[in-house]
């Protein structure tokens, strides 16, 4: 192992045990704009000297047309299965290549797509011959991958065998069901099938690259030991090697989640010991103003463990399941609203009826003052250990700009928490959830 390496890996162990003195939810975001229109969040911190990059585009899965969903997914996937002849006469590299390249820099780079946004994360030293030799190399990976049509004609095999397993499992029945009544046609509900992995090849990849991907729709998000002037020359030069777009018109939008107008009721047999139950409805955007409220109240209702309503009436009074949970998932549109937990088949039902009734007193009446004091000790008292490393940092970050946050969010985020009051809570839940207007999706049982 390389010297380099050794101290990398010493360097980035200790991002885990950063107190919230050097994390310090303080530091100032600054925010600015590049010529080529990317926007740029850097928070600039001495306290370890290694530099996160996250670069978001809006090139998530509700850009994939239907009959090519997962197409995000395997693009994103493919970037890092080598790159083409760069334009500076470097030669192309594969996969094992890259791999290797990664590893003489001591640094990593990682390419992901999720429902909203793909992303591509570096992490290095903050060495400046370290550093401009890691940004150098990730800017190939953002602009010039080869997409090997060799390399995906294997990967499309393997992805292809782990769909066919998967499909051999309940909970992946109860999801894909429970996906499909809560998001109709809308891009969320889509999922990755054999079918549409069929009509993917690499040049429908190069093509959606070249649409998606332009620095002028770029989100960089940036947290180190790095000057103003070294992140804005890294931000260039990882874009440098992108199409420049003549203009950059917004995306085409995408219509909004719909509300369900009638409850539905999907029953799936499935030979198990346990049956899957989920319950649901299409939740609330990122960038609702209910979102704290709808965070301290569903820690009350199902998303605070054994102290939440749901474990206590479905669990320990009842004994019908071993565990539940309830949870939001808001992006850039409303992401879900799910009840989750796994029963005896014989037991489905008396479960659903009784998680119903514990979901609908909850919207009906909110939390008690007591549940809601608990709720906001609890959440504040973690709320350092969001901020506890560079990797977490960059998260928070990240997630400020994708979603149009107040630069000062983090700042603030203590006392908005503990502005909310119980009837807030009840306010919120009652606008987002109808609990007469439920998906319930159970797989299990004859």
């Amino acid at each position: 192992m390389t010297f380099k390496k050794l101290a990398l890996r010493a360097v980035f162990a200790g991002t885990a045990v950063l107190g919230l003195a050097s994390a310090q939810a303080a530091l100032p975001i600054q925010h600015w704009t590049l010529a080529n229109g990317a926007k740029i969040y850097l928070v600039a911190t001495n306290a370890l000297p290694i530099v996160d990059v996250q670069v978001d585009f809006d090139a998530g899965s509700r850009r994939d047309p239907a009959p090519q969903a997962g197409l995000a997914s395997v693009t994103s996937a493919m970037v890092e299965k080598g790159v083409r002849a760069g334009k500076n006469g470097e030669p192309a590299l594969d996969q094992n290549a890259l791999g290797e390249a990664w590893a003489d820099l001591g640094a990593s780079f990682d390419v992901s797509a999720g429902t909203d946004r793909m992303s591509y994360s570096l992490r290095t030293l903050s060495d400046p011959a370290l550093l401009g030799k890691a940004v150098a190399l990730a800017s190939r990976e953002i602009g010039e991958p080869s997409f090997p049509d060799d390399v995906w004609l294997r990967e499309r095999e393997r992805i292809n065998a782990a769909i066919k397993e998967a499909n051999t499992k309940p909970a992946t029945i109860a999801g894909r069901a429970f996906a499909k009544d809560v998001y109709g046609v809308h891009p969320y509900g889509e999922e990755v099938t054999e079918e549409t992995l069929a009509r993917i090849d690499t040049a429908t990849m190069r093509q959606r690259y070249q649409e998606l991907i332009l620095p002028c729709r770029a989100k960089l998000s940036i947290v180190g030991a790095v000057t103003r002037a070294e992140a804005e020359t890294a931000a260039t030069t990882l874009l440098s090697r992108l199409p420049a777009a003549d203009s950059c018109a917004p995306l085409p939008a995408i219509a909004p989640v719909a509300a369900l107008a009638a409850p539905k009721d999907e029953r799936i047999p499935f030979d198990s010991a346990q049956a899957h139950v989920f319950i649901g409805q299409p939740g609330y955007p990122r960038k609702d103003p209910d979102h704290f409220a709808l965070n301290l109240g569903n820690y009350v209702l199902g998303g605070g463990g054994f102290v939440s309503r749901l474990t206590n009436e479905v669990r320990e009074k009842r004994g019908l399941t071993y565990s539940i949970y309830s949870g939001f998932a808001p992006g850039l549109d409303a992401g879900a609203f799910r009840i989750g937990f796994q029963t005896r088949p014989d037991q489905a039902e008396e479960a659903v009826k009784m998680s119903r009734e514990v979901l609908a007193k909850f919207v009906a009446e909110g939390p008690t003052e007591s549940e809601l004091k608990a709720a906001k000790d609890n959440l504040i008292g973690g709320f350092p250990l969001l901020l506890d490393s560079n990797r977490k940092l960059i998260g928070n970050v990240a997630n400020i700009a994708w979603h149009d946050l107040p630069l000062d969010y983090l700042d603030t985020w203590t006392t908005r928490m503990n502005a909310v009051t119980a009837a807030e809570v009840k306010a919120a839940f009652a606008r987002k959830l109808q609990p007469e207007r439920m998906v319930t999706v159970v797989v299990g049982g004859k």
